[in-house]
């Protein structure tokens, strides 16, 4: 694609990126248990199991946080919120980092759901008003290019500090890495993007929109089948690859790096193609590759060259995904729908990563995959399914008349 110019100013570019970096800082702190299982498993004596049902735990408490902390906490302006969810994201890392049992992790992970429900959806609706709406979706794409950067750097990153310097280290770095982020949002981004008024009936009547609902359920089936399998990469190289934890690190590592071309494959991508293509692109490209992956010989290089397309298609969903919300709600329900998609992401992380946890020790490698891909493809049937009600804007709630 040729260079294409940009209306955005170099202060907003410093705004945007601080808010990306805000968003690796979560991602990072959230996603990590996934690839540090087993020093995480070993500092506190649990199994594998144990340890993933961690990452389900903080996904369910974001999932129930953060449509309710735009209801209680939405009329702040945007940028308190942020720096408020990352203050309280840190402390929970502080605590994880200090836990002398299991129980004291899991209020943990509570802790820190409960910070990232005010961070995301905020982050991105921040920044969408920081820019002209031409913009937007480039902005949305930079915002969670931090994603994308926490694949490839942060979580590979992660496992290599906690297999090296144990658990503990990685969740104070975390906590110490929440705390500079919050000094730098505070000297980066505007205060200038109000709040929304939001009350509970709001919430219920955009989930009763067949249309809205209906993309909502796009994204918590493709992050149930994404994480489905990402919970339990560890074990997979592990025990169907034969890998080491150096293994392990490559993997996430070149999931990180395929991860940053797709995100910013689609930050230039979204100024020609609808995100509905990007999105049904994407998926078809994950399930084709998640069915590779399951039929591949034994061998770690053919592995690591399919998890390039897999995270390469994965990173293509979630900006598209974002965008198409943004595009869907209009201006009065357009923070609550963001709060709602990412509660919907972060309840698929959580069930993907508790139904893992559950066929993995009976079903193995393959009983992971089958079933990953059973939640892709009703990611591709609830997309239908929302650009079928979205065309009929006359008849979109499931109110009786």
């Amino acid at each position: 694609m040729k260079a294409i110019k940009t209306d955005i100013t170099a202060p907003q570019r410093r705004a945007l990126w601080a808010l990306s970096l805000a968003y690796f800082v979560q991602a990072t702190g959230a996603l990590s248990v996934a690839g540090s299982l087993e020093p995480i498993s070993y500092a506190w004596g649990l199994t594998d199991a144990q340890s993933a049902r961690l990452l389900a735990v903080f996904g369910l408490t974001f999932a129930v946080g953060a449509p309710l902390a735009q209801v209680f906490f939405g009329h702040v302006r945007r940028r308190q919120q942020v720096v408020a969810g990352m203050s309280v994201f840190g402390l929970g890392a502080f605590l994880f980092a200090l836990a002398p049992d299991y129980s004291v992790l899991v209020l943990a992970r509570i802790a820190m759901g409960l910070g990232a429900s005010l961070i995301g959806p905020v982050l991105v609706a921040l920044g969408s008003e920081l820019v002209k709406e031409k913009e937007r979706g480039s902005a949305i794409a930079m915002i969670l290019l931090g994603v994308s950067i926490a694949s490839m750097v942060g979580i590979p990153l992660a496992a290599w500090v906690a297999n090296l310097l144990g658990a503990r280290m990685l969740f104070t770095l975390v906590g110490a890495m929440s705390v500079l982020s919050v000094i730098n949002i505070m000297l980066s981004v505007p205060n200038s993007v109000a709040g929304a008024e939001i009350r509970l009936r709001q919430v219920g009547q955009v989930l009763t929109e067949r249309a809205s609902l209906t993309a909502f359920l796009v994204v918590f089936f493709i992050t149930s089948g994404v994480y489905d399998m990402y919970a339990f990469i560890s074990p997979i190289v592990r025990d169907t690859w034969h890998g080491d934890s150096g293994s392990v690190s490559v993997a996430l590592a070149v999931i990180g790096v395929a991860g940053i071309v797709g995100n910013l494959f689609v930050a230039r991508a979204a100024r020609v193609y609808s995100a509905e293509r990007l999105l049904t692109a994407g998926i078809a490209l994950l399930v084709a590759d998640m069915v590779v992956i399951t039929l591949l010989p034994g061998k770690l290089a053919l592995l690591y060259i399919a998890l390039v397309f897999w995270a390469f298609a994965t990173d293509l969903l979630w900006p598209s995904q974002q965008r198409r919300i943004v595009e869907m709600a209009d201006p009065q329900t357009r923070g609550i729908s963001l709060a709602l998609t990412s509660a919907f992401m972060f309840c698929g992380i959580g069930f993907g990563s508790a139904v893992a946890s559950w066929i993995y020790p009976l079903y193995g490698f393959y009983g992971v995959m089958v079933s990953a891909i059973l939640f892709l493809l009703l990611a591709l049937v609830s997309l239908w399914l929302s650009e079928r009600f979205r065309m009929q804007p006359f008849d979109s709630s499931f109110s009786v008349r």
